[in-house]
């Protein structure tokens, strides 16, 4: 494969796996050889094994972050900090992309293209999320806000409590559906859940 080919292949894609192009009728050596010559020559950028995008002035679609995080792990899901802040729920903001997982251990990954954190979760809690667009030709498997708290209450210790509820310093909180999080909660069993949306319903009220 030749480099124009591969630009043929993928050049309209923000975000690439080998794994395409080692579909149909060829030789996997050499298409391992190729990536590694292109990636030491600057052409492609490696996010992870397996995982590429092409490098500047050859990409032609700016990879959104959730978009590489979508792709260095699956399945997952964007959650926790990084979605908070694109609802505009936390004031701060999100120095890495943080997303879910259910099928690997908790990971990070220090890129050319930024910091990818990703938690493991419960398969059973592996849920409230969608596919949402993000940029123009990129959709991502995206928590909806409420998932979103809930999952960082889970993951963090104490997250329940309501001086670390009152921490986050919560804001726009009108489009949170409280029903939602406060039937989620009961139908988890989990106490820390149940009292966490009921320490945010006192917060917000």
């Amino acid at each position: 494969m030749t480099y124009k080919e591969l630009l043929d292949r993928v050049g309209n894609l923000p975000v690439f796996t080998s794994g395409l192009l080692l579909a149909g009728d060829v030789n996997p050596v050499n298409i391992h050889k190729q990536l590694s010559r292109w990636t030491t020559a600057k052409k492609i950028i490696q996010l992870r094994r397996g995982v590429y995008t092409l490098a500047e002035p050859y990409r032609k679609i700016e990879p959104h972050p959730f978009t590489i995080g979508n792709r260095l792990v699956s399945p997952s899901y964007v959650s926790l900090q990084s979605a908070l802040e694109y609802y505009n729920l936390i004031p701060e903001a999100v120095p890495q992309v943080t997303s879910i997982t259910s099928r690997y251990r908790t990971q990070k990954f220090d890129t050319p293209l930024g910091l990818f954190a990703f938690h493991h979760i419960k398969s059973q809690l592996f849920f409230g999320f969608s596919l949402e667009q993000v940029d123009i030709d990129q959709f991502v498997y995206l928590a909806r806000p409420e998932k979103a708290l809930l999952d960082l209450i889970y993951l963090t210790k104490q997250g329940h409590s309501m001086a670390f509820i009152e921490a986050l310093r919560l804001q726009n909180c009108d489009q949170l559906d409280l029903a939602w999080m406060e039937k989620t909660a009961r139908d988890s069993g989990m106490n820390k859940l149940i009292q966490a949306v009921k320490n945010l319903v006192t917060l917000i009220s």
